[in-house]
């Protein structure tokens, strides 16, 4: 898993609420195996007409947006506990997902892929939509290490939580197998002084 220590980047608004795993990735799409592809159909009955034209009203087709991180409205991830809601996302490429209320299956599932929910109050939330409809080129910064989110349009910082299995796994590109892998050292020890014969 790539690293996630500091990110700053512009960002992608879709103020929407309740935006479930269908909409995020039809169900249509489940037969792949593989992560592969999946950005490709990230919210495609929003991005694209019954034609396979973009729709350019939605904002994954707006040039003016754009960015590592994706801004969204509460209750994001409901709905179904698909997996390749989190592929989708990730293979897309945003590394960041903020709200102000994320469903625990997909909170969860899309931290196992490398992409970090940040849970925010639904006041920074408002701002960030508003400073990034002022000006599309507002940055937001993720300071995991810290874990603060700073809207860098107007300053203001929130504070996130993390569980700290998961802060470490990010920080060090782990995965679970990779963590473990990481104290193996110490897991052999432990063996070693605490057999059972």
């Amino acid at each position: 898993m790539e690293k996630l220590i500091k990110l700053s980047s512009r960002c992608v608004p879709l103020p929407l609420e309740n935006i479930d795993t269908d909409q995020i990735i039809p169900a249509r799409f489940l037969k792949a195996t593989s992560k592969e592809g999946f950005g490709d159909n990230l919210f495609r009955d929003w991005r694209y007409d019954k034609q396979n034209n973009p729709i350019s009203s939605f904002v994954l087709n707006d040039k003016t947006y754009n960015g590592q991180i994706l801004v969204a409205g509460k209750n994001f991830g409901s709905g179904s506990s698909r997996e390749h809601a989190a592929w989708a996302i990730a293979g897309y490429g945003f590394r960041v997902v903020v709200s102000s209320f994320f469903a625990d299956i997909f909170k969860n599932n899309a931290m196992n892929n490398g992409v970090l929910p940040v849970v925010v109050s639904d006041n920074f939330l408002n701002n960030i939509f508003s400073a990034v409809k002022t000006d599309p080129q507002t940055k937001l910064t993720i300071d995991l290490e810290n874990q603060v989110i700073i809207n860098e349009s107007s300053g203001e910082i929130e504070h996130f939580s993390i569980n700290p299995y998961k802060k470490e796994c990010f920080i060090n590109g782990f995965d679970d197998i990779d963590y473990l892998l990481n104290h193996r050292t110490n897991i052999e020890q432990y063996e070693k002084e605490h057999k059972i014969y």
